[in-house]
Formats: structure tokens, sequence, C-alpha cells
């Protein structure tokens, strides 16, 4: 039987692995940290557990699929919840909206808190829905490095849905199109951080996302988002996927276009198909410096990073609900900072999410696990120490003043992740989230490629490649990879 070696147990590797092995192949797994999940990892502390990195699933049908694919019953495995609230959204001026799920409601209270119409929103709504399934089958199924992806009635049908996507005109620009008031362009122009992009710049086919949550559906899974990987891992060892952990690899070894073998400090794995789902930038830096250098997408510009404060809260909090998020009043400033000056605005956007608000066991009785983000820039030697530390008074500010509460005084317990660490712990490039930006019309397309034109059997897959970032790209890619490998 052959063998496929995968490097890196991030949510794409592991559903790789998955996919690979239900095919027949012999699947091992090698990672760098003592732990599989990549960025989707948890921790704990005082008695409140935190998911330490994404926190909004959607589209749980591909993960489900995995276990479908392998014989298994899902809910036997992996359970979740549809959230009712998507997320609710404060300002500066006392105005809060609350997400609902049900767009009429959503709409209504748009229409009822901004100087928008309910109408408007659902036509904008409608419009994302429209680019999602113009582009689903072209984009999300298959690779754009193919011949084969282009010759079929529906790329044929997606070429001439074109002008109609967006394409040309900034994310921003098609959302003060759409609505007046600042309050509803700045909500629907946060989407554009879902990839670490800019909506000033990023193209108007981003408004795709919202159709993700509203069309699609917001979800929590029961035990936290950490409840993805446990279950994952455990169906990928059933099946017969062997892990190893703290192996970190330092070499692919080539010969004749072809890769021979994968080196650890503990020796060599041989195998027939390497899968590499680690930062591309990484794997032709660092396992493969002989392979032609990635010019083209290391010319690229970096997605943002983050900034996370893991605080145990010693209140509950009823007017917060699973996401919420704090806008700043200037919305392109703080682009600009992220983008352009490779710093954090003074006012940034606050991104909240509590997972004790469902999972009861998340935090002790009375008290709140609060996951606290800002968008911040890749890594670019900027004075990290200073502008964390600014960056944590400034949000404390911005809460308490928010919610009406001294919220440092109630901070039980707190760690950090900053996009040093996010750098040396996923090797992500920069610390970058999302690999690249998709801050130009043709960044989806400048994406690399799932497979190498180098060496026949070396695949890639996770967020730093085509189709992109976050859980549902991530495991779209497995699932392309997979169609690849016979």
């Amino acid at each position: 039987m052959k063998k496929v070696i995968i490097i890196g147990s991030g949510i794409a590797g592991i559903a790789s692995a998955i996919r690979l092995q239900n095919k027949g192949y012999v699947v091992q797994v090698l990672e760098k940290n003592a732990y599989p999940g990549g960025k989707l990892t948890q921790l704990k502390g005082n008695g409140f557990r935190f998911d330490a990195g994404p926190s909004l699933f959607t589209m749980p049908n591909l993960v489900t699929e995995l276990f479908e694919i392998s014989g298994k019953n899902p809910s036997d495995y992996f359970n979740f919840d549809k959230l009712d609230i998507l997320c609710n959204y404060f300002y500066e001026d006392g105005t809060r909206i609350s997400a609902n799920s049900d767009i009429q409601i959503f709409a209504d209270e748009i229409e009822k808190k901004t100087c928008d119409s309910a109408e408007n929103v659902k036509k904008h709504l409608e419009k994302s829905q429209f680019i999602y399934k113009a582009t689903e089958q072209q984009f999300l199924n298959k690779s754009l490095h193919k011949i084969e992806s282009f010759l079929s009635l529906s790329t044929l049908a997606s070429i001439f849905k074109l002008p109609f996507l967006n394409i040309f005109s900034s994310m921003n620009q098609v959302n003060e199109k759409a609505f007046k008031d600042s309050k509803t362009i700045r909500l629907f122009n946060r989407y554009a951080t879902y990839n670490g992009s800019n909506p000033y710049k990023a193209p108007g086919i981003l408004n795709i996302i919202p159709h993700l949550e509203f069309g699609l559906g917001a979800y929590l899974p029961k035990g936290g988002m950490h409840e993805i990987t446990n279950s994952l891992v455990k169906l990928a060892k059933e099946i017969g996927v062997k892990f190893y952990f703290n192996e970190e690899v330092t070499a692919i070894e080539t010969d004749n276009k072809l890769a021979k073998s994968v080196v650890t400090k503990s020796g060599n794995y041989e195998g027939d198909i390497i899968v590499c789902n680690a930062d591309i930038h990484t794997v032709y830096d660092k396992l493969i410096p002989s392979a032609k250098k990635l010019e083209t997408v290391d010319k690229q510009e970096r997605s943002s990073s983050a900034l996370i404060f893991y605080w145990g809260i010693g209140k509950e909090f009823p007017d917060l609900d699973v996401h919420n998020i704090l806008f700043t009043e200037d919305y392109k400033t703080e682009f600009n900072h992220l983008f352009d000056s490779k710093t954090i605005y003074e006012d940034p956007t606050i991104y909240i999410n509590i997972t004790s608000k469902h999972i009861k066991k998340d935090a002790p009785e009375g008290k709140e696990n609060w996951f606290v983000m800002i968008n911040v820039p890749s890594v670019y030697g900027q004075d990290w120490d200073h502008m964390i530390a600014v960056a944590r008074k400034n949000i404390l500010s911005k809460i308490s003043r928010v919610l009406g509460e001294n919220v440092e005084k109630l901070i039980e317990f707190e760690e950090q992740l900053t996009p040093q660490l996010i750098q040396n712990k996923t090797n992500s490039f920069k610390g970058s989230l999302y690999g690249t930006s998709s801050n130009t019309r043709f960044s989806a397309f400048l994406r690399h490629k799932n497979f190498s034109s180098e060496y026949k059997n070396i695949y890639f897959c996770g967020g730093s490649v085509h189709p992109g970032g976050g859980i549902p790209l991530a495991l779209s890619s497995a699932k392309i990879i997979a169609k690849f490998i016979k």
C-alpha cells in the first residue's frame, strides 16, 4: 500500500489524513507541537477554558462529511448548536444592534437603529447569496490551476456572471452604495476581516461572506471549537491514521523531481506522497530550499494578524452574547494603520467571544471566559512589547466605557496570543493568520496552487494556499487535493 506523509496537523492536515486513509493509503501525520490542531486549539486556567484560535463556525457540513465518508455517524462524535444571535454590535454613541439569524428580524433591527431600510438589507444579503451560488462550485470545490477545472458548464456560467460579482469595486464601495448609515456600512465592511483583508481595498466579491452566516448559519460546537479538532483526531485514529507529535520537520528530501522522504530530528519518514499543511512560504524557504522561490506569493501583501487576550472575568454581562463587536468610529483609519503604517490604531475595533454563554462549564459559576481580539499587522520588526502594552490599555478603556464597568478589576486570569507567538507556534510567515491578504481583485488567483509544479508527488493544503484561510476554506483545500490523489 502506498504511504502518505502529512506535514502538520492543522484542520486541513487532519481532514486530508482522513480523506486519504479512506482512499486506501497508509497515512502518517507529523506535528512539531505536542498537540494537534494548529491554531484550532485551547487553553485553560483558574477554572476557565478558552478556544485559543478560530471562534466562528460555519459550514459544519464540511466537518460532518468526514465522518460520513468514513462510515460513521457524525453525531456519535461531534455535535453543535445553531446560534440565534450571530453577533451583538456596539457603537460609541450607545447604539446596539443585535444581528439575529432570522434575516427579517435583523433587517428590521437595522431599520430601527439606523437610517437604512430593511428592504436594502435584504437586497444586500440576496446579492451575497447570488455571489456564493455563482462561485461555490468553481472557487471552493475546484483548483484554479488545473485546466480541466475550467472545462465545465459551471465555470462557463461563472464567467458570464463576473460583471455582477463586484470584482471591480472595493468592498467598501459596494457597501457605501448599498447603505447610507456608517453603522450599517461598518457592520458589513467587517466581513473583510474574516480573511484578514482591508475592506477599503479588497474586492466587493468578498461580500459573499455574510451569506455564510445569514444564509448558511453560524454554529457553536458543544464543548467549544476545540471539539472540531478532538473529534476529527479521534476519527482519524480509529480509521488507522498515525500521529507523531513533537516531530518537527526539517527538510523534504527530493530526487529527480520527486519527494522521497521527510526529515525530522529523530529520523526519516519515507512516503510515496507528501502533503504539506504548513505555511507555503515556510515549506519553500525551509523545507525545500533547492526549490524555485515563491516570488509571486512572497511579493503579495500579508493578511492581518491578531492580538488576543484570554481573560477570566469575575462577573457575568447580560448585554454580551457569544460573539460581540465594539466598533471604532473611524474604521478606515484603523485599516490604514494595519496595512499601511503596520501599527495598531489607538481606538481599535474589539471582538469579544464568550463561549460560556452557551457552554457553562467554560467558566466558574457567575463568571465568563472572554476571548478578546483586535486585528493587528503582521510582523515587520515593530516594537511589539510597547505596542501590546498600549493596545491592552486602550482595549480595557474602550470596553469599560462601552459597558460602564471597570473591566480590569474583574480579570482573574490572563494569557496572551501575539503575532510573534502565532509565527513561532504555527510557522505562519510573519504571523499572518491567512497567508496573503485579499486586497486586490486578483488575490484569489494568486494564492499558491494545491500541488507542486516542480515535484510530482507534493501537495499543499491549509490557509496559505487555495482557496484560502478560515476553517471552511481550509477543509475545502483538503477536499481538493484528495481529488488529485488517485
